[in-house]
């Protein structure tokens, strides 16, 4: 195989598509969609390294893994399907028929089902049988749905409507919503704090136009308050009216002690402590220097631990890249350059 100079990138991502994964119990990888392109690439943790690209999925979204990580489920937005991939092998072996556009994705603790969150039309949270690999119901929202997550005691799924406004919760031993909390603006990532149980104890939601989070309480089925971010100086005044997203990406680490939000003005990810919601600081994100032109920022779009709560992984949809942040030392350690917008990302812990 030869690889021109223009297609070296594309060409490296199909090597490391072809090259056999030899991968052992007890390792991690981050994976990554590239909105703008048409694969998901694999970072090793430990050398915060591309160490595989899967190909051939135009305008991939989200992604989840079956629970011995032998399969990695993707949401495909050009074809409107779940692509389902053979992980060691790194190929296709199966698509879903969905029951429109697709966003984000969620896998159900033990693996049974995939929910899909679906953006088209009047919306819908489609669930898919991984055994079958068949649509077997669209539960009806009259909302388009953005993104979609599941309790850890796998008992409810919450997700989220931009055009809605809402979120709503859904009970899982019935496949019916169970109850939903509307506000002002368009709902967009959340992060879940778990009670020692795996139940869920709060949502923390980010809203159109809101810089910082809405924090929801379970079990009262109410917002309880709000998180709002501090204004560093990265953004301009008139970035700071005109932005929609200001903020887009939070995660409760691992180990449930903090709760992270990206910010797209400030380009900057904030930490908080749990569960007093005490600030903890800051870290800046990279930027891309132009002669003549202002910095441009990460735009973060999506948060992904290490097991061990030690490391957050953030894609760089702006610059085509992940930034690897250190959550003791809080700071940047590393950017590891992958395809064009990255955007979801998640966790894989090969048992």
């Amino acid at each position: 195989m030869r690889c021109t100079t223009t297609g070296r990138l594309a060409c490296l991502g199909l090597m490391l598509a072809l090259a056999p994964l030899s991968v052992r119990a007890g390792e991690v990888r981050i994976y990554v969609t590239d909105s703008g392109g048409d694969r998901i690439e694999a970072i090793d943790p430990a050398s915060n390294r591309v160490v595989q690209a899967i190909g051939g999925i135009a305008m991939p979204h989200g992604v989840g893994f079956s629970p011995d990580g032998a399969r990695v489920y993707v949401s495909n937005e050009s074809k409107k399907v779940l692509d389902i991939i053979d992980r060691a092998g790194g190929r296709i072996i199966g698509e879903v028929p969905l029951s429109g556009r697709p966003n984000n994705i969620a896998v159900t603790p033990g693996g049974a089902r995939v929910l899909v969150a679906i953006r088209e039309g009047d919306g819908g949270l489609d669930v898919v049988d991984t055994a079958t690999r068949r649509l077997v119901r669209t539960i009806p929202t009259h909302a388009a749905l953005h993104n979609v997550y599941v309790t850890p005691d796998g008992s409810y799924a919450i997700a989220g409507s931009i055009t809605g406004r809402k979120l709503i919760v859904f009970d899982l031993a019935t496949d019916q919503p169970a109850w939903e909390v509307g506000f002002e603006a368009g709902v967009r990532p959340m992060a879940i704090e778990a009670n020692p149980d795996g139940s869920a104890r709060r949502i923390f939601v980010e809203l159109s136009r809101l810089h910082g989070a809405a924090i929801v309480d379970f079990a009262a089925r109410k917002e309880v308050g709000r998180i709002t971010l501090p204004d560093l100086e990265f953004a301009s005044d008139s970035e700071r009216k005109s932005e929609i997203t200001p903020s887009h990406g939070i995660a409760v680490a691992p180990d449930g002690r903090s709760l992270w939000i990206d910010s797209t003005l400030d380009n900057a990810v904030f930490a908080y402590a749990l569960p007093d919601l005490r600030p903890l600081g800051h870290v800046a994100l990279p930027v891309r220097q132009t002669p003549g032109q202002p910095p441009t920022g990460a735009r973060p779009n999506w948060i992904a631990f290490t097991p061990d709560s030690k490391r957050l992984y953030i894609s760089n949809t702006a610059l085509d890249s992940v930034s690897v942040v250190d959550a003791t030392a809080m700071k940047l350690v590393g950017v590891v350059p992958v395809g064009s917008m990255p955007k979801r990302n998640a966790t894989l812990s090969l048992r």
